[in-house]
């Protein structure tokens, strides 16, 4: 006969089963994550590599965590509705669990349209459609400015929040907000016109009189740019929409100029003959543009007759640039070597009077 103390243990072990029920149901599904993380995922990535379907690749990659984090909600689900004494029909739990598919969903198409996702250059590759390098940054973040507004629309109602309201809410917040945010739509405005005019491009080195390096990133508010110290500089569209900017990756070819000083007793032949061989090494150097080639003999200085020497790289590459012109300078020197003419050496000649030249011109200047 069943007394109120074995009516009671029995309550309890039921209630203490149904638990561990639960909980090994949720521990089953972390099992299963640890899994899916550990082989599925790579055995699923192999598959789509054979396929070489790089859009399939971005999409796994850019759902791998939200479908981890799926696991733990599923698991987390289904303990609760094999667990008798909670009721899993409450509409708040039914739209939580709702509202937590729904973020996970927002998480996976915000990491799809990032801009470190590929897709967008996948685009341009295989259709007709070209988008410039400036713009796949504005187009990634709107995109995930848009995802996340529907989202977050989605989740208000289903808490039954009024969009209505909110609306509305925001109209009239809006005089408010715009005076605000003068600043902000200002430089939303040097971005467009950064962008529609296009002076420079990710990856390009600008010299602006604010900044100079290469431009890593162009955002609604703002553009970075990595200067030759390696350190990050944010500069706001709207200053660099209204400043001057010299784009150095739009070089066709990189200048070079400078002057050889040659000694006063040089004779006139020699000058002439290394002015034809310096014009002749610049014309057949591979690397040497073409079209402008200047080498004269310029003018007289105080201490030599200077050669003016004129012309440009084929390359714009800073460090490929220095190189031509090493290779130039050694072969000037060997040009000069050959003609056994001196580069001249600023000098001064100091004349220095003796005491007894000092008094025969005193005695001179009495006479």
């Amino acid at each position: 006969m069943f007394t109120l103390e074995n009516w009671e243990f029995l309550i309890s072990y039921t209630h203490l089963k149904a638990l561990g029920i639960a909980v090994g149901v949720f521990l089953l599904f972390l099992l299963f994550r640890k899994l899916f993380t550990k082989y599925v995922f790579r055995i699923i990535m192999r598959l789509i590599n054979k396929t070489k379907v790089n859009f399939l690749s971005n999409v796994f990659q850019s759902f791998q965590k939200p479908v981890e984090w799926l696991f733990i909600i599923v698991g987390f689900y289904v303990a609760l509705r094999l667990y008798p004494y909670f009721n899993h029909q409450q509409d708040w739990f039914v739209s939580l669990v709702k509202v937590a598919l729904i973020v996970l969903m927002t998480w996976g198409l915000l990491n799809l349209s990032s801009s470190s996702s590929n897709i967008f250059y996948k685009i341009n590759q295989r259709t007709n459609i070209k988008i410039d390098d400036i713009l796949i940054p504005l187009l990634s973040r709107t995109l995930q400015a848009i995802i996340v507004a529907i989202s977050a629309t989605i989740i208000l109602q289903e808490f039954n929040y009024s969009i209505e309201g909110f609306i509305a809410g925001l109209g009239l917040g809006g005089l408010a907000i715009s005076l605000a945010a003068k600043d902000a739509l200002a430089n939303i405005l040097g971005g467009i016109v950064i962008i529609s005019e296009k002076p420079f491009t990710l990856g390009d080195w600008i010299l602006t009189p604010s900044v100079e390096g290469t431009v890593e990133d162009i955002s609604f508010r703002s553009t970075k740019i990595r200067t030759f110290e390696d350190a990050l500089v944010i500069v706001p569209n709207n200053t660099l929409a209204n400043e001057n900017i010299t784009n150095w990756s739009k070089m066709g070819k990189r200048r070079i100029n400078f002057s050889i000083r040659l000694v006063y007793d040089t004779p006139k032949e020699k000058i002439k003959s290394v002015l034809e061989k310096i014009n002749t090494l610049l014309r057949e150097h591979d690397e040497v543009h073409p079209e402008t080639i200047m080498v004269y003999f310029e003018q007289y200085q105080e201490d030599g007759m200077e050669i003016f020497l004129y012309f440009f790289t084929k390359t714009t590459v800073w460090a490929e640039h220095l190189a031509v012109r090493e290779d130039i300078n050694f072969k000037i020197l060997d040009i000069l070597e050959e003609e056994g003419i001196e580069i001249a050496v600023p000098t001064r000649r100091l004349m220095v009077e003796s005491e007894e030249e000092k008094s025969q011109g005193r005695d001179r200047a009495t006479e």
